[in-house]
């Protein structure tokens, strides 16, 4: 996946078939779905890829306990094949993670049980395993710290997890591979029009400072949360296609629950779900859904969505997690359909997609969630067909092997198994260079063979998309990530001739990011 070689094919191209604006789960799922099908695509992201919402997940694959429970049944069916379609086809990246409900009462015994059940059946051939009654001894075992006074059992269920930046760097990869033209770091500042139809984007590289005319039949808006600058640049009367959720989630020791199995609160104070999950070490607690006014990229914790978590979970836990307990903290947006009540609660909207067609013929997505990323793609890439009249042909990616995808005996747990079919290829690097054997900080088994990989391998452009989204470490420990700057600046900046000034930016610019990712006070 080399960034100046796909930009060079960008100049040489007189005209592509589908351009995709937008590098997240559904931008980098459509060029992956439209390459595969014979059309010529290009692909640009504004920054990193999976930068914005796709790196800031719950990192589950779930059909959706709480959209069953709303009665969006088509939905829950449609996600709960997308999970196991993708378990199949990114087999190191996608792990079943076991989730235990604990009840307090033995109606609520009984009423999750049987909802869990049918959540268990509408996932057939797919399933991840069946929906077990426990007692209350099994569920303290399964719990360690689960506060237990009154409690009467649990429901023990199956789901997915993943690594959501992971495989949108395995997307981008696929995609390469299947033809591609991909970059990062750049930003459709334009729409191209003939006759007042979209013919193309004017695209500054951000990096270089070059800007590009690159023609196409068809634009495809995927720019998630941010679409509607896209559709106001098309339309400036363009009324709003959607409304940004923020959902936030705390990372702690799993010394809160030191367990394999998730927990999973049913019922919040205000009527929500809420999860507590182990996660590369660590525990991820989240999530909120609060409306917000305008997208950011780095959206920040709301005051009060911290202190729902912590009571929320405080409830449950016997050990009791504080602030100063915040090893990360991270927040991500949905992009939500816009509802027709302005008045409707985020949590009544559906997690359902839209494709939709602007009279000039740009064709943009709007909602969805990251399990269904491959069937929002699909269903892109249909109506690019229907609506612009190009040749019929055939989804193929219920079948594809994502960049990475093996035997899934190599768990994510392995320090290199997310890397899949490449972990040998790493460390062979580190076999003929002992350099890159070098930890990136003592407490993490990260290496500075993974940061030279994700150079030549993973378009990987500065501190931050490394240490954020090439390895996770800002997601899960803000102040190592923070301390690890300067050694990886430091790498970058010899691998790619950059000069003292380069380095020093970096590391401001991430230390800076850091600090909105430690939990203040």
């Amino acid at each position: 996946m080399n960034r100046q070689k796909h930009l060079t094919n960008v100049q040489e191209t007189e005209v592509y078939d589908i351009v995709v604006i937008g590098g997240g789960a559904s931008g980098l799922g459509t060029a992956v779905d439209a390459a595969t099908r014979g059309f010529r695509t290009a692909l640009f992201e504004a920054n990193d890829f999976a930068k914005g919402t796709s790196s800031k997940s719950t990192k589950l694959l779930h059909g959706g306990v709480r959209y069953l429970a709303q009665g969006d049944v088509a939905l829950v069916f449609e996600a709960l094949k997308e999970r196991g379609l993708l378990a199949q086809n990114a087999s190191h990246l996608v792990k079943k993670q076991t989730f235990v409900l604990p009840v307090y009462s033995i109606i609520g015994k009984l009423w999750y049980a049987t909802g869990l059940k049918i959540y268990d059946w509408m996932s057939r051939k797919l399933s991840f395993g069946s929906t077990q009654i426990l007692s209350k001894d099994k569920t303290v075992e399964m719990l360690p710290t689960i506060q237990s006074d009154t409690l009467k059992g649990g429901i023990l269920y199956y789901d997915g997890q993943f690594d959501d930046a992971r495989l949108s760097i395995n997307l981008a990869q696929t995609a390469s591979e299947n033809g591609v033209d991909i970059a990062n770091y750049c930003k459709v500042v334009g729409l191209l029009k003939e006759d007042g139809k979209v013919s193309g984007v004017l695209v500054k590289d951000v990096l270089q400072q070059k800007t590009y005319e690159v023609r196409s039949k068809v634009v495809v808006n995927a720019t998630g949360v941010l679409i509607d600058e896209i559709l106001q640049m098309d339309n400036a009367e363009a009324k709003k296609s959607i409304v940004p959720s923020q959902g936030i989630h705390l990372v702690v020791d799993t010394k809160f629950l030191p367990s394999e199995h998730a927990l999973m609160i049913p019922k919040t104070t205000d009527g929500r779900v809420l999860f507590a999950i182990p996660w590369n070490g660590k525990i991820i607690i989240g999530t909120t859904d609060t409306l917000i006014k305008e997208p950011d990229l780095e959206p920040l914790p709301l005051e009060e969505e911290i202190q729902f978590i912590l009571n929320n979970v405080n409830q449950y836990f016997d050990l009791h997690i504080t602030r100063s307990d915040v090893l990360s903290v991270f927040v991500g947006l949905r992009p939500l359909k816009a509802p027709k009540n302005e008045n409707q609660g985020t949590k009544s909207i559906s997690r359902s997609h839209k494709i939709i067609v602007s009279p000039s013929g740009l064709v943009s997505i709007t909602g969805g969630k990251w399990t269904t990323y491959r069937k929002i793609a699909e269903d892109a890439i249909d109506k690019v067909i229907s609506s612009h009249n190009l040749q019929k042909s055939n989804c193929h990616t219920e079948t594809l092997a994502i960049h990475g995808n093996m035997d899934a005996a190599l768990k994510m747990d392995h320090p290199l198994g997310y890397y899949g079919n490449d972990k040998e290829k790493i460390e062979r690097l580190i076999e003929n260079q002992a350099v890159l054997g070098e930890p990136i900080h003592k407490d993490y088994p990260y290496v500075m063979a993974q940061v030279d990989w994700a150079i030549d391998h993973e378009m990987a452009q500065t501190v931050e998309d490394i240490l954020s989204r090439r390895i996770r470490l800002l997601f899960l420990d803000a102040r190592a990530a923070k301390e690890s700057a300067d050694k990886v600046a430091t790498f970058m900046a010899k691998k790619l001739g950059k000069d003292q000034e380069w380095k020093q930016t970096q590391v401001k610019q991430f230390v800076k990011l850091c600090e909105q990712y430690i939990l203040k006070g």
